[in-house]
């Protein structure tokens, strides 16, 4: 194994780490803060640190969209509001597993990648790619029920939560998928112009739904109050795990990468119970059943391309 390959390892490994930490870090924010407000603290101060090392790096000149102006505010608006938006809110209701729901649905990242794929560039998915989300889904509703069916009818919070949660993540994969357009672009001049344009979305729906009263300005007690999650999503969750990311994914392929993405629930798992969780063995089994979902469609598409290629 190459210095070079190993470091895309570590890179990835280092993405992952964060973003496990990521759910059960702000649940305890998500007490004293609303999502959206912490969403525009959050990305706000990314949108202003990714524009700073884009004039440094590449210059002025770099911020001209070229003509995609509105893709580009179109898939910020999605990585940065819907994203952080419908997740942390969908944490939020589903209450002391919000942070277990949200990991898993993070995890299946890929799997919605493929739909994503099949609408917007007509790629077919494979029959295993097919089973593989249905046995996911299982997993994902084993982790939601704790295998008391009755909670889907009982607690109407529970499935208004894991579909806010699924359309955030889906918003991200729309995100990320939208980057292939734009192959002639640095990562990090992707990354700041839809951040800006997002981040633009953010405060023009904040401006409004303060102005109707369906929010409160935050006051400087609650700013207080979550200000080491906020370092910790700007700087571990945000800047340094979204370069490392691409980065790694640049060294040992996408293909590789993805398998990493499995460590998220495992690692919001360990941190949720050491703060004291109680996890039932439904939960555990169905973290487990997702994640063998996507290695098992992860090794078949291995399979696949090896097949293809010889």
């Amino acid at each position: 194994m190459s210095k070079k390959y190993l470091l895309g390892l570590v890179l990835c490994l280092v993405s992952v780490l964060s973003w496990g930490g990521m759910f059960p870090i702000m649940a305890p924010a998500l007490k004293i803060i609303d999502p959206f407000y912490f969403t525009l603290f959050r990305y706000g101060s990314v949108a202003i640190i990714f524009t700073i090392l884009l004039l440094i790096i590449e210059g002025k000149e770099a911020f001209n969209t070229e003509g995609h102006a509105f893709k580009i505010w179109l898939l910020g608006t999605f990585a940065f509001a819907g994203f952080s938006f419908l997740v942390f809110l969908g944490q939020k209701i589903a209450g002391s597993s919000g942070a277990i729901i949200a990991s898993v649905m993070m995890a299946i990242q890929p799997l919605l990648g493929v739909l994503v794929t099949w609408i917007y560039k007509g790629v077919k998915p494979t029959i295993m790619s097919l089973l593989s989300m249905v046995i996911a889904a299982v997993g994902v509703f084993m982790v939601v029920t704790k295998g008391d069916v009755s909670v889907l009818f009982s607690n109407q919070n529970s499935i208004f939560a894991l579909m806010l949660i699924l359309l955030g993540a889906l918003c991200w994969v729309i995100y990320t998928t939208g980057g292939n357009d734009f192959p002639d672009w640095s990562i990090l001049r992707y990354s700041t112009l839809t951040s800006i344009y997002g981040v633009g979305s953010v405060i023009i729906i904040l401006i409004f739904a303060t102005i109707f009263g369906l929010l409160k300005l935050p006051t400087i007690n609650q700013i207080i109050g979550v200000k080491t999650a906020l370092f910790y999503m700007i700087s571990f969750a945000g800047v340094i795990a979204v370069f490392a990311w691409n980065m790694g994914n640049r060294i040992i392929k996408p293909i590789n990468g993805i398998l990493f993405m499995n460590l998220v629930p495992i690692i919001s798992f360990v941190i949720t119970i050491i703060n004291g969780y109680q996890v039932t063995m439904f939960e555990l089994l169905g973290v487990t059943i997702t994640i063998l979902a996507l290695v098992l469609n992860n090794l078949y598409n291995r399979y696949a391309s090896k097949k293809k290629i010889n």
